[in-house]
């Protein structure tokens, strides 16, 4: 006969057995066999309320009939006791474990917490939890794609600012005037530009694992070759930037189609908003190292130790991560099947279906996006470029002081894009229309920058402006659950188009707005009230917009 049992899977020795995970399976009296040999100190022993307990030797099992409400009642309490690492759903099968052709049940029916007939409540150890979290060989194939993600983020950001920094000591050692030092930061955005919507394109037609690899061995490369084109002429150091540009414009296409392809939509906000968090963190590591590099090795040694760990990157992103839930091997039953019912794709092809370009341009909703991530992205790259100057210049602080100052506003992005994530996710969760949570997350991301930069234009004191400087980035950063989240919104299926699409119009600001503010800065002696006054202008213009045209719900 064929009677239901639990088990829990113990590591140690044999004076401590751990219970690690506990499952419900059934077993063939006929045929089981301890894949582990024999444990001659334990025998195996399983219970159930009512008292029945069954003492299962190292060869054959020998079953206690017990009578058909034990058996229910014990079929019952696996069922309320399974442990899944995965979100409840009611489509969700619960996990079970495969039963081979020949009923072989490959476990160890081992748990010395089961005590005179009844099964004991058990939690898993803090060890095996621990061990479940810091150990990545553990975590769901998903949890995976994110944080690689999240490092390539980083790095993308890392080799973004590291310029701001450097530039400093290069235009003292090359003579550069602030026009000089405007162009040559905003070169990076003319090649940046361009990949926009080629990556979004690319992602869609070859996958996103592919073209994010790309473009991270694009961008370090230039990174590793910076300091020999600045020492040859300055053409040549404009072009290095702008292929640098080039390399990094598809890595928020690529990684949106990612995302879409391998993030639940309840998951998705927070996953967008750590994923985007890793700029901010990528900002944070780039101002607080640059500064003793510098001062230890030299500017150009910036450059060379960044552009190494993209190569790094690349290795482990090359090996580790698979291009969709479908081709992964290491996933399991239970989490594709999760993925696919959250994704709300259905099972994909691996044939390309052709983008829908008249639709996706001629979309009001589109638009409201477009619209709204150009004001968006005028603020925070005018300062990504600018911040040490100011602090600097405007602020009377040296180097070192200055880039650490810089770190603040970064950090309290890091921490605000994480927080407006979990709470965006868990007003969805409970119910909330998207296209208010969009909006709301939005609002906050425009109106909030909107205030402390007028703060900031109006105050003498340097803490105030520098507190002032990192709210406005901090409340900024709602952004990553409103605009930035939006795409996937509309249509999860050219989320990565859409993408390349509104970062094409986002990438404006760092190419017009980046130079503008060096021009602005030596035609008006030093005015950066001038420069504030206009990212003020547009968060005001991006509330309107998104408020009025923007939804939450899917239109592609």
């Amino acid at each position: 006969h064929e009677s239901r049992v639990g088990f829990v899977a113990v590591v140690g020795g044999p004076r401590g057995l751990s219970p690690v995970y506990t499952l419900g399976s059934r077993i063939s009296s006929r045929s089981y066999r301890n894949p582990f040999g024999p444990c001659r100190r334990h025998s195996n022993r399983l219970g159930v309320r009512s008292g029945v307990t069954s003492e299962m030797g190292t060869d054959e099992p020998q079953h206690n009939s017990g009578d058909r409400n034990a058996s229910t009642e014990f079929d019952t309490l696996l069922e309320n006791r399974s442990l899944s690492p995965y979100p409840s759903s009611d489509k969700q099968p619960s996990p079970r474990v495969s039963e081979p052709e020949n009923d072989d049940a490959h476990v160890v029916l081992d748990n010395p917490n089961i005590e005179n007939g009844s099964i004991q409540d058990q939690q898993p150890s803090i060890q095996s939890t621990l061990s479940a979290m810091l150990i990545p060989a553990l975590w769901p194939e998903r949890v995976k794609v994110v944080s690689m993600c999240f490092l390539s983020f980083i790095i993308c950001n890392m080799d973004r600012i590291n310029v701001s920094v450097a530039i400093i000591p290069m235009s003292e050692y090359y003579g550069w005037s602030q026009s000089t030092v405007g162009i040559v930061q905003s070169s990076f955005f003319w090649g940046y530009v361009t990949t926009q919507i080629l990556g979004g394109y690319y992602a869609q037609k070859l996958g996103g694992k592919l073209v994010l690899g790309a473009g991270v061995v694009a961008w370090s490369l230039m990174t590793l070759l910076t300091p020999i084109a600045a020492s040859s002429a300055l053409p040549v150091l404009l072009v290095a930037r702008v292929l640098l540009g080039v390399g990094e414009g598809v890595a928020m296409p690529s990684m949106n189609q990612m995302i879409s392809t391998w993030v639940p939509r309840q998951e998705r906000s927070r996953s967008l908003s750590l994923i985007y968090s890793g700029m901010y963190m990528g900002s944070v590591l780039g101002l607080l190292l640059c500064p003793h590099l510098i001062s230890s090795f030299g500017w150009p040694s910036v450059f060379y130790s960044f552009g190494t760990v993209g190569f790094l990157w690349f290795a482990l992103w090359q090996f580790g991560i698979a291009s969709s839930p479908e081709s992964c091997p290491g996933i399991s039953p239970q989490e594709l099947a999760y993925i696919e019912q959250g994704t709300n794709l259905g099972k994909r092809t691996t044939n390309y279906q052709g983008i829908p370009w008249k639709t996706l341009l001629s979309s009001r909703e589109a638009w409201a996006i477009n619209v709204s991530h150009f004001c968006c992205t005028w603020g925070y790259f005018v300062l990504l470029s600018w911040l040490p100057t100011y602090f600097h210049s405007r602020l009377g602080f040296e180097l070192s002081a200055s880039s650490f100052l810089s770190i603040l506003p970064w950090l309290a992005m890091f921490i605000f894009a994480n927080i407006g994530g979990f709470l965006a996710d868990l007003m969805i969760t409970r119910g909330m229309p998207v296209t208010v949570v969009r909006k709301l997350m939005q609002t906050i991301g425009f109106m909030g920058p909107a205030v402390m930069l007028a703060g900031v234009a109006y105050t003498s004191s340097a803490t105030l402006a520098v507190c002032f400087m990192t709210a406005a980035l901090g409340l900024g950063s709602f952004s990553q659950s409103g605009v930035y989240s939006n795409h996937q919104d509309i249509g999860p299926q050219y989320a990565g188009v859409l993408l390349g699409i509104s970062n094409t119009f986002a990438a404006l600001p760092g190419i017009i707005g980046v130079a503008l503010t060096g021009f602005i800065l030596d035609a008006t002696g030093g005015s950066w009230n001038t420069v504030f006054g206009i990212a003020i202008f547009f968060y005001l213009l991006g509330t309107v917009v998104f408020n009025v045209f923007a939804t939450g719900e899917r239109v592609f």
